[in-house]
């Protein structure tokens, strides 16, 4: 973790520099790229900075404790206590920060939202998940843009795909990365019963342009007329576009807006997303081991929770949260799940890290 902090902190430093560069000040694009990289650090930076700073004046305070007269080791003997509790303030907060890995402080991320099993009250359910995040981002004033979307006749959503940018938001949406079930009795179902039906929702952090370099020859590009539910032609032109990345072979397609090039920037940014994700994901499976008892893992092929409108019942089983206030979560109050999961990951790496904040 020390390793992660330094770098972190001489990244910020390098942007600190940079951000008073006459080369950088005269390219816009630049300078925007590096105020948003050095906003994204800044909290998790200045908070290791002040973290060193009351290690190096503890260390002062313990030189003056062995050295100093009686009223003066009665003084440094107050101060290094005093010192040590603040010490071990900052240290929990920058475990805080830490929590989600190198990715923890984006403030910037892709959600990909998409019906699984249960046809189209599945697809209500993906619609249903869409409102929740909505409204939960709505709440922390984090902006929300749909860059993709593929509605049903009824209301859902096969798939769905969203930018999110604000403060936090990619460490507390990375927790909604997995399979999420639904247990409840359709507005279709004449007899009461009770159905099954899932989604799968993942959330991939948006890289920096630095950060994935996409060449036009790295993909194929290829344009089609957009459509609605059902197949209804809704754009006589050919505005939708599809990308498919040669090396990986994903592939995105984005027909949301009508003009093409707005549909060609917006499939770009969530190809870049997809390839850092893919990029990401190889990194985590040889480094499981380390990260094994994390539930912010973003294991995507897990069921990570089930929603049991019945019983008011919202059961993350990751850790074994349940919470009987579903319709308030579903509403948009999605904060006391995403504070139990922090937490937990926050205990997890506390009893890790034990010993390391010396």
């Amino acid at each position: 973790m020390r390793e992660l902090l330094e770098s972190k902190l001489a990244r910020f430093e390098r942007l600190e520099k940079d951000l008073v560069d006459p080369d950088v000040l005269a390219n816009s694009d630049r300078l925007a790229q590096t105020a948003r990289e050095h906003g994204s650090l800044s909290k998790l930076a200045s908070k290791y900075r002040r973290f060193k700073q009351l290690v190096d004046e503890m260390n002062e305070a313990r030189e003056m404790v062995e050295s100093g007269d009686a009223e003066m080791r009665e003084l440094a003997e107050a101060e290094v206590e005093s010192l040590r509790s603040e010490r071990e303030e900052v240290w929990d907060e920058l475990l805080g920060l830490t929590i989600g890995g190198e990715e923890a402080n984006r403030a910037r991320c892709i959600m990909e939202i998409r019906a699984g099993t249960g046809g189209d009250e599945a697809a209500l359910f993906a619609r249903d998940l869409f409102e929740m995040y909505k409204r939960h981002a709505e709440t922390k004033g984090w902006k929300m843009e749909i860059m993709e979307a593929s509605p049903t006749e009824l209301g859902g959503f096969k798939e769905i795909s969203l930018a999110m940018e604000g403060e936090g938001v990619y460490r507390e949406l990375a927790y909604e990365s997995g399979g999420h079930r639904v247990q409840r009795v359709p507005e279709t179902e004449t007899q009461g019963r009770v159905h099954t039906s899932a989604a799968t929702v993942a959330v991939m952090a948006e890289p920096e342009d630095v950060e994935v370099e996409l060449k036009p020859d790295e993909y194929r590009v290829d344009k089609f007329g957009a459509s609605g539910p059902g197949g209804q032609h809704v754009n006589k032109t050919e505005s939708a576009i599809r990308l498919t990345h040669h090396e990986t072979g994903i592939v995105v397609s984005c027909q949301d807006e009508k003009s093409q090039h707005k549909n060609l920037a917006k499939a770009i940014r969530v190809l870049k997303s997809r390839i850092y994700d893919h990029r990401q994901q190889e990194e985590m499976k040889k480094r499981a081991d380390e990260r094994k008892g994390l539930v912010g893992s973003g294991d995507r092929s897990q069921r990570i929770r089930t929603y049991n409108f019945p019983q008011n019942r919202l059961t993350d089983h990751r850790i074994g949260l349940n919470l009987y206030k579903l319709d308030q979560i579903v509403g948009g109050d999605l904060q006391p799940v995403t504070d139990a999961m922090i937490e937990y990951d926050r205990q997890q790496l506390r009893d890790s890290m034990e010993g390391l904040e010396e």
